[in-house]
């Protein structure tokens, strides 16, 4: 049984609404109808785009190979979902075959999903600087144990399955952290990766309100605290007014953790929202479908993920406050781009 990982920049929900993975090059056709193994994808690519460089024409038939002849069913596979930044991982449950009639993508095998939208702080930096690999399709080879143990941990709890992986990495070391050459992407997910892992560990729940306020500040709005306990959820209040007398005013809800939130405590935010006010839902995690259409359908409701924190925290990273940098350290570096050639 092998690993892989799979990366999908397309497709989103319908890869576990409908359970498959899927690979582009829709313009080749069928790979059952290509011949000549590898040598013969070569040569259909080749036709398909005479400018391509013969690096780049083997690097694409190295992906289509491993995803019509390699992967087997019963292999497993692990699945970054770009959208909200979890993890994914499943069983292959059948050949390679072609979805004539998709729209696009068209590559596809069947998976049967067994843990759908796990937090990338359950797995240990080195695994997810693997799974951060520049091709679509790849071996998972230094790291396969903590992606089995989640695997094996189906129908647990966030808790649960971190406590599975922790305890797969004690008993296992892994000798080779390095996977390949740390490319801007690589390096900009390893950052996202290294702030959302010191909110969640580094931060009390309380200091993560406090942190959430300081944010809100740093974005240009006044923020405190709330210092009472029967605030129905309130842990933040926000607005543009100084004084805090003329609206709208915001009223914000922390959770400090990276698991899902649904909708019954999305609910209980809106429960306190009075006429004119808004709410903001902060989380390090995600959020449920039903969670989220709550906020398609409700005016002045917002839902902060685990990935939209990080992405102010980098954007505005210069005016918070030094206590908090110093929990977040970072510098700006120049690296070098995924476009580059070796």
């Amino acid at each position: 049984m092998n690993v892989w990982g799979v990366h999908n920049n397309v497709l989103t929900n319908e890869l576990t609404d409908e359970g498959f993975i899927s690979i582009g090059w829709d313009e080749l056709g069928g790979l059952t109808e290509v011949l000549g193994g590898r040598e013969g994808l070569k040569s259909r690519l080749s036709e398909l785009e005479p400018d391509a460089k013969p690096r780049s024409i083997a690097g694409q038939a190295g992906t289509l190979v491993r995803f019509r002849d390699e992967m087997q069913v019963g292999d497993v596979v692990v699945a970054p979902f770009k959208p909200n930044s979890t993890i994914n991982i499943g069983v292959i449950a059948s050949p390679y075959y072609f979805e004539a009639h998709a729209p696009h993508h068209r590559h596809r095998r069947k998976v049967d999903w067994k843990q759908i939208g796990l937090p990338r702080t359950v797995f240990t930096q080195s695994a997810l600087y693997e799974i951060g690999s520049v091709l679509t399709v790849f071996r998972v080879r230094n790291h396969t144990a903590e992606f089995l143990a989640a695997l094996n941990t189906a129908g647990g709890s966030v808790e649960q399955v971190s406590q599975a992986v922790e305890k797969e990495v004690v008993e296992s070391e892994n000798a080779d952290d390095s996977d390949d050459e740390p490319r801007a992407s690589r390096i900009e997910r390893h950052t996202r990766d290294f702030v959302l892992e010191a909110l969640h560990k580094r931060l009390t729940h309380q200091e993560f309100e406090d942190f959430t306020a300081a944010l809100l500040r740093a974005l240009g709005y006044q923020a405190r605290v709330t210092q009472y306990s029967q605030d129905g959820g309130v842990d933040v209040i926000a607005h543009r007014d100084p004084l805090g007398v003329e609206p709208p005013l915001i009223k914000v809800q922390c959770k400090h953790h990276t698991g899902t939130i649904g909708s019954p405590e999305v609910q209980q935010l809106i429960g306190t929202q009075g006429a004119g006010e808004l709410s903001l839902f902060v989380t390090l995690g995600s959020y449920t479908r039903d969670a989220l259409a709550i906020e398609r359908q409700r005016p002045g409701l917002r839902l902060l993920t685990g990935e939209d924190v990080v992405t102010m925290v980098l954007e505005n990273y210069d005016k918070l406050p030094q206590r908090w940098r110093a929990e977040i350290p970072l510098t700006s570096v120049l690296v070098v781009s995924d476009a580059a050639e070796d």
